[in-house]
């Protein structure tokens, strides 16, 4: 039985990373916030304007046990899940944790690219971009740190670096024995 949670702040490759993992590895890929969103047949940022962002966060981790049941998966969480109750504490306990460590520099460049499709972002200043990310990473880093593993997740941009990654995820998850 293989559980294999990513988390990591937003543009660090969890869900790229993560369908390539499962794909190698024969095993079912959810990205939580994409589950969150069937479940409810809203968008995350609808439920977040509805219930506001405590309500958000008691249905992501509510959905959070639900995936975590289930067997033969990599789970994209996302971004600010590990930091929320004891979202991190339940992760470790199911499954195996992997942090997917990206410098500023590098998910400034990714989520700059990407703005139009992040609602949070979409109307940021490059200087506003820099500054959000930081302050993020500040707050969430002693919870992405409480992974059982760190992974460098800072060549995701071709199909090769993509094909690497996912060769040296395996080797750090066999060498610990939670892969066979």
């Amino acid at each position: 039985m293989t559980r294999i949670f990513l988390i990591g702040y937003m543009g660090s490759g969890k869900t790229t990373l993560g369908k390539a993992f499962a794909r190698a590895m024969h095993l079912e890929f959810i990205d939580l916030d994409s589950y969150i969103e069937a479940r409810f047949h809203k968008t995350v940022s609808a439920i977040f304007a509805e219930k506001g962002e405590s309500g958000f966060r008691e249905v992501e981790r509510n959905l959070l046990r639900e995936v975590g049941e289930f067997e033969d998966v990599i789970i994209a969480a996302g971004g600010g899940t590990p930091c929320f109750f004891d979202n991190i504490t339940y992760m470790n306990q199911v499954g195996q944790t992997v942090f997917l460590d990206v410098q500023t520099d590098v998910l400034f460049r990714r989520l700059r690219v990407a703005k139009a499709k992040r609602p949070l972002l979409a109307d940021k200043t490059d200087e506003e971009l820099m500054g959000t990310i930081t302050d993020a990473l500040e707050r969430r880093l002693p919870f992405y740190t409480q992974a059982r593993y760190r992974f460098n997740a800072e060549e995701l941009e071709s199909r090769g670096q993509i094909a690497a990654s996912v060769e040296r995820l395996k080797e750090l998850l066999k060498e610990n024995h939670q892969l066979k």
